[in-house]
């Protein structure tokens, strides 16, 4: 079988995150820190870091110096991009997204506030990217797709139903993130709940907290929040079974854990189930200097385990040190230096290395 020329492809919407600097509020700052941003990229980076190939297939705004931004910092991490760049259409036409937040501190938690209107990615389609290319001809490992994107506009719905088909028929495997958004969900939940549990039905691997499973594929399960999340383990399984009930196509179904003790400290974990062996990571303390993006993280770091042809052992165990390590940085998205230093956070080896 010939040797895809990516090990992961996602398609996205791209923008940018700002973040008051010195872990301060939004509404009393006025010095940000800017970085290029989205969940599915934030996935690549994991893999782009360690020296796999990746692409996004995304959407640019034409002469945009906000489009300049992210492509530079793309190629900083070592992410190939692909897609159009679309006029912009006047000062009231397109654009990229912008996505405020702040780190929270101690008892304040983190707030974050998405201004997207008029976002190019709601323009995605399958009319953009020559698919048979991409998946007969380049080939890709594993499709890796958020819920973010398939939930934008009923445009990136299809476009993300045609590449979980097409990377199908190809051969490729199929990642879904569900992701769940209320404020993309309000008044479309039927339109959406159609486009994910199709999604799903193609995913061979399936991820999501509790909440997703529960408003995205209607799976019941665990209250989200609150103590004591050791005792709820049992729940998440039971609620992990229900998903493979419905969508026995997967073979991989995961999901993180999170305790919030404070904006500094978290309790983090993660379960997952591969064929019919559990893998679980009992939560484990972790300081946290800004936790966006720690569930992306995870799978990045998963992703890349399973891309590498690791055991299923290794795969929740890198994906958790992953998660672990993104809340260390301002930036949402983990750029380990290499596989030891990831491995060094598993086993809570915080010592200098020289």
């Amino acid at each position: 079988m010939k040797q895809p020329k990516y090990a992961l492809i996602c398609p996205s919407s791209m923008g940018v995150r700002i973040t008051p600097s010195e872990r301060q509020a939004v509404h009393i700052s006025n010095t940000y820190f800017m970085q290029a941003t989205s969940a599915e990229t934030n996935v690549l980076s994991v893999s782009s870091s360690l020296g796999l190939p990746v692409k996004v297939l995304t959407k640019f705004v034409e002469g945009s110096p906000i489009a300049s931004f992210i492509k530079s910092d793309l190629r900083s991490r070592r992410i190939e991009f692909e897609g159009p760049d679309v006029p912009q259409g006047g000062a009231w036409g397109f654009r990229h997204q912008f996505n405020i937040a702040d780190s929270g501190f101690g008892a304040r938690g983190p707030r974050v506030w998405n201004d997207r209107t008029g976002e190019v990615g709601m323009t995605l389609s399958t009319n953009d990217f020559d698919l048979e290319r991409i998946f007969a001809q380049e080939g890709a490992g594993i499709l890796h797709m958020s819920g973010l994107v398939a939930a934008l506009s009923y445009k990136t719905g299809e476009f993300c139903l045609d590449l979980a088909h097409k990377a199908k028929e190809h051969g490729t495997r199929v990642s879904f993130d569900l992701n769940y958004r209320a404020s993309f969900w309000k008044g479309r939940e039927k339109e959406l709940g159609k486009v994910f549990r199709e999604i799903a039905r193609n995913a061979d691997i399936l991820i999501g907290n509790e909440e997703d499973f529960q408003l995205c594929l209607g799976i019941s399960g665990p209250e989200s929040g609150g103590k004591d999340l050791v005792s709820k383990i049992g729940s998440f399984k039971e609620m992990i079974m229900q998903v493979k009930k419905e969508y026995p196509g997967a073979q991989t179904y995961a999901t993180t854990l999170r305790q919030v003790e404070s904006a500094n400290e978290h309790l983090w974990g993660a379960i997952l189930l591969n064929g019919d062996t559990w893998y679980v990571e009992e939560p484990r303390r972790i300081q946290v200097l800004d936790r966006i993006g720690g569930g992306d993280a995870f799978v990045g770091g998963m992703l890349y385990a399973v891309a590498k042809d690791w055991a299923p052992e290794r795969w929740i165990k890198f994906g958790w040190a992953c998660g672990a390590l993104v809340t260390t940085m301002l930036l949402d998205y983990a750029l380990p230096a290499d596989e030891e230093q990831v491995w060094s956070i598993y086993e809570g080896n915080a010592r200098v290395k020289r």
